[in-house]
């Protein structure tokens, strides 16, 4: 990405007077020629099923312009996903599902529906909170939910549309914001605490009995903290996924300043001892 501003960029079709529908629609326009007869091969060849990895490429790209902090990066990266975005709808337009402009119009629809204390006069409530609003919009979509279970053949649950794709934490996270939207639920965060420890004796105690020929036991407690963990999560308003990512990038900027501090005296970490990686461990935890 070069370092003009978005405005300044030499896209084709575009000009600093065009608005973001007028740029929009340039994309859509060079979505449709990349996929025509005399278009790109690669882009031709393209189906729903083989673009799921570049979407999750993209999303996950994303995510990590985010937390850069760097406006020019988020800007490329938001374009990356807005042309994954386009690239499937048009996928879907060519078999005669949908087009773009539908899957906007149900969005816009959809928006407006679960914010009628913004969009619906009657129900106007400037004194409305944040928390109130969030318990609204999982109403809202409970009652989506339960009228579109009146089509027999796809029966809807409270917890259907949560993707199984998701990460496992984040889909923890989401069902059980699912299960609190009908009211089954934690009465504050200090009991989900204690069912954490609960948990957590529960893990210990097939961790202590040895048993490591048959470890489902062990797994099935596992994952019953790893659920209650995220149920703290969304009780305490952090999401979970983005937690365990700072987590992780903060442990591996850790160790890898122990590994730098060896491999410039000229160690290997395996040539090192435990109680001295533990030592330069608790300096540079100490200095960061």
């Amino acid at each position: 990405m070069t370092n003009t501003t978005p405005s300044q960029q030499d896209t084709p079709g575009t000009t600093n007077a065009d608005s973001a529908g007028d740029r929009f629609n340039t994309l859509v326009d060079i979505m449709r020629a990349l996929r025509a007869p005399d278009g790109c091969p690669w882009d031709r060849e393209q189906t729903l099923a083989s673009l799921r990895p570049f979407v999750l490429e993209e999303t996950y790209e994303l995510l990590e312009a985010i937390e850069s902090s760097s406006s020019l990066q988020l800007c490329e990266e938001l374009g990356d996903v807005l042309f994954e975005l386009v690239f499937l709808a048009h996928i879907s337009e060519e078999a005669g599902d949908f087009s773009i402009a539908d899957a906007i119009d149900t969005v816009c629809t959809k928006l407006v529906r679960r914010h009628p204390h913004v969009f619906a006069p009657e129900k106007r409530d400037a004194a409305i909170t944040t928390d109130q609003v969030n318990q609204q919009w999982e109403r809202i979509k409970s009652r989506e939910r339960t009228d579109a279970g009146q089509d027999a053949e796809r029966p809807k649950t409270t917890l259907s549309g949560v993707p199984r794709t998701l990460p496992s934490l984040l889909r923890a996270y989401k069902i059980s914001a699912r299960a609190a939207s009908v009211g089954f639920d934690w009465a504050k965060p200090a009991c989900v605490v204690d069912k954490i420890e609960e948990e957590v004796a529960e893990l210990r105690h097939e961790v202590e009995s040895g048993a490591t020929d048959d470890l489902s036991r062990a797994e099935e407690e596992m994952g019953d903290l790893l659920f209650a963990l995220a149920n703290l999560s969304r009780k305490i308003g952090i999401e979970p996924e983005a937690a365990l990512r700072r987590a992780n990038d903060k442990f591996t900027r850790r160790f890898e300043a122990v590994e730098h501090v060896f491999s410039s005296r000229g160690r290997s970490l395996t040539d090192v001892t435990l109680i001295e990686m533990e030592n330069e461990w608790k300096r540079v935890k100490h200095s960061s």
